[in-house]
């Protein structure tokens, strides 16, 4: 196996982050620095980055329902709960992308460097269902320009499934990932969101898992991922 494909079956990072690590110089291979991605290892070399041991783990990847306030990320040195904290599990998780602390709704918590590459990629096109709240009504035209894509200031979005839930809600459904995306997409139409939940990740749904909860997703709903990702 590939270095870089190693580190990213071990929970080190993403390949393509792990190539980064690797020619940083910050990866030993029994005692010696490598910075070739694709040196081979084989079972029994003693894998070091920054010192400490990187060993294949067994993949797992959770579904968690992330309530309002708790942080997308390994570990919160405030006073919030940190996303991996709700996940009764002894493997090193790291959240697939991002999801705010004031947003709630699914959120995938994964050990597979590659397949939460894959699925936060723009490249791959993996689509995110979201339910919005807003502070006032919402007229048709306006969820007509959500969805036909409206100019935010790092350009314009992609077009976007959108459907009227009620009179200031709506679903929409997106395969971008920007930084806070929906919340500026509601301001471009002179609108503002006052709750915003996912509820869709590629074929996975929400379902009827309760908020703060988690689950262990099984071989076929990765493999369903991992097709859904474009992989062959």
């Amino acid at each position: 196996m590939r270095l870089a494909k190693y580190l990213a079956h071990s929970g080190v990072a993403s390949r393509r982050k792990a190539e980064v690590i690797i020619s940083e110089g910050r990866v030993r291979v029994d005692g010696r620095v490598v910075t070739d991605p694709a040196t081979p290892v084989v079972s029994g070399d003693d894998v070091r980055v920054d010192g400490h041991a990187a060993v294949p783990e067994g993949r797992e990847v959770w579904m968690v329902n992330k309530p309002v306030d708790v942080i997308s990320t390994v570990d919160e040195p405030g006073k919030r709960t940190a996303v991996v904290e709700l996940v009764d599990s002894a493997a090193r998780l790291y959240p697939v992308g991002r999801l705010d602390a004031d947003s709630s709704g699914l959120i995938l918590l994964s050990n597979d460097g590659e397949l939460a590459n894959r699925l936060t990629h723009p490249r791959y096109e993996v689509e995110k269902t979201y339910l919005v709240d807003l502070r006032h009504p919402v007229s048709d035209r306006d969820l007509a320009r959500l969805g036909e894509g409206v100019r935010l200031d790092d350009g314009p979005t992609a077009p976007a499934g959108v459907r009227r839930t009620g009179e200031r809600s709506f679903e929409i459904t997106i395969h971008e990932g920007r930084n806070r995306q929906i919340r500026r997409m509601a301001e471009a139409v002179r609108n503002e969101v006052v709750a915003l939940r996912r509820i869709s990740i590629g074929p996975l749904r929400l379902g009827r898992l309760g908020v703060g909860r988690s689950r262990l997703l099984d071989d076929h709903e990765v493999t369903r991922l991992w097709e859904d990702a474009g992989h062959e």
